[in-house]
């Protein structure tokens, strides 16, 4: 299970990185959950990282404006993003969601035959009118994405596990793996839940918070130690 960590800046990134995560996912947390970036930043972190290490850009909690977000895909691929990861927070069904996949996939394999497209729900999507969790494997298949994802859209202190239990999410990852691509789980998402979620099969997990210096997404600070401490009790599973 690979260790993805979302800095905010090239600071954090640099802490994510000396920690030892596998994937760097440039995100900012003023704009919602999976909240865009600025493309300089994900260049300048790029350029900081190594050529073995992965870098991951949000492209935001995403509209259903095809055009809007395939546009926004090209930026990130061209600032470097190795993992090109869509919210699909304002599509509200299937049909909409796979729309805009399919065009951000386009736009992407036109451009790179390497950048991982990735298609990311949310566990509650019901507080916020999104496509059901649950479309999430078909859509991504369906589109030609490469990863599903599951985060949780409202940040206030409830888990992953608040709204998707295990049975769940078992069912989740592995319609993905049946579709013949690689899973992503996240949402606030502790250290002692980690253990769960390898013991399914997810091939990466996307943590913030448990990174951080107390452990709060949005007023702490990612660390190394802390990072560190994430990818070593992985490697001990």
């Amino acid at each position: 299970m690979l260790l993805l960590i979302s800095p905010i800046n090239t600071d954090e990134a640099l802490e994510s990185i000396e920690g030892g995560a596998d994937i760097v996912d440039v995100k900012n947390p003023k704009e919602g959950s999976l909240g865009a970036n600025f493309p300089w930043v994900i260049k300048e972190i790029r350029e900081m990282t190594p050529e073995d290490m992965m870098v991951s850009a949000t492209l935001g909690d995403v509209p259903y404006k095809p055009g809007t977000v395939s546009l926004a895909a090209m930026g990130a691929l061209v600032s470097g993003a190795d993992y090109i990861k869509v919210g699909l927070y304002g599509t509200k069904n299937y049909d909409e969601a796979r729309e805009v996949m399919e065009n951000v996939v386009k736009t992407v394999r036109d451009n790179s035959s390497k950048a991982v497209v990735v298609a990311s729900g949310y566990a509650d999507a019901h507080r916020v009118g999104a496509v059901d969790p649950m479309e999430i494997p078909k859509v991504a298949a369906d589109a030609g994405a490469d990863l599903a994802m599951l985060d949780t859209a409202v940040k206030d202190g409830k888990t992953l596990f608040d709204f998707m239990d295990m049975d769940k999410l078992q069912k989740f990852v592995n319609e993905i793996h049946d579709y013949g691509m690689k899973s992503a789980l996240a949402g606030s998402i502790k250290k002692e839940q980690l253990k769960p979620l390898y013991d399914i099969n997810c091939d990466v997990v996307g943590v913030r918070g448990a990174a951080c210096v107390g452990g709060d997404r949005n007023t702490g600070k990612i660390h190394r130690s802390a990072v560190a401490e994430l990818k070593e009790m992985i490697k001990n599973f």
